[in-house]
């Protein structure tokens, strides 16, 4: 796993001075030479740009938010991973499809995706935060498995609490969020977006660590970030317990 390092950012990240700090690039420019046309449009979508401390403080698009030139400048956004386990307690993975533009055909958690610059995903109190990225999932969830919002009921998600992370994908592509994490316990239909996903497999506990031990498989940066410190714990409690573990304020520092 690679060594992330903090940068400091001369100038403070406001809604006033994003767009001169982080100035955006043209869809059709050498970044997105290349990739796949569905995948150029989503990196369109408007994230939600925080500070440190998860307070909104402006917007930018998937694509400039996702540029380590901005990343490497503390450009941070909002972002949420799901783990949906079955009545078996098995959690469902997905290998990501290789037409994405960063972490393609890693397998990672079942979801995982940015609160969008919408009226039901955007909040600056971590109550409305947290009602916002339940939105945002449900909504992905659906875009990238076929998973029916009915299937996943807003009220069925438990937050448990938001890591800040770093990470590159390919040098031009990377990663830099406040990620929350949500856990939902369903029986849905999967369909998955062969654009989003090519395969889906439920696993256990006991499996998932055997999957970890084969090095022909490659996991996307925050899944293993989050399996290394508490997933087996929660995962563990996830019938008993997992109360203590919810709704944590704090932010973990994981950079």
């Amino acid at each position: 796993m690679s060594t992330a390092t903090t940068t400091n950012v001369a100038e403070p990240i406001t809604a006033e001075t994003i767009l001169r700090l982080f100035p955006d690039i043209d869809t059709r420019s050498d970044a997105l030479e290349g990739h796949d046309e569905e995948q150029i449009r989503l990196m369109d979508e408007v994230c939600i740009v925080t500070d440190q401390n998860d307070l909104p403080i402006g917007t930018a698009s998937k694509k400039l938010c996702h540029l380590m030139t901005n990343i490497d400048k503390g450009l941070l956004h909002r972002a949420f991973s799901v783990f949906l386990f079955n009545d078996k307690n098995e959690l469902l993975l997905q290998q990501r499809a290789t037409e994405k533009i960063t972490f393609p055909d890693m397998w990672t958690n079942t979801c995982c995706s940015h609160p969008l610059n919408l009226a039901n995903e955007t909040g600056s109190t971590l109550p409305d935060a947290i009602a916002g990225v339940k939105n945002a999932a449900r909504r992905k969830l659906d875009h990238e498995l076929g998973i029916k919002q009915e299937q996943v009921p807003f009220e069925d998600f438990r937050f448990l609490t938001r890591i800040h992370y770093k990470a590159p994908s390919d040098g031009k592509w990377g990663e830099h969020e406040i990620d929350y994490i949500l856990f939902i316990k369903a029986n849905p239909e999967v369909n998955a977006n062969l654009n989003e996903v090519q395969a889906t497999q439920w696993v256990s506990a006991e499996k998932l660590k055997e999957m970890f031990k084969d090095p022909s498989l490659k996991f996307t940066p925050w899944f293993k970030l989050i399996c290394e410190s508490m997933l087996f714990e929660w995962w563990a409690s996830l019938d008993n317990g997992l109360e203590k573990y919810t709704d944590e304020q704090e932010i973990r520092r994981m950079l």
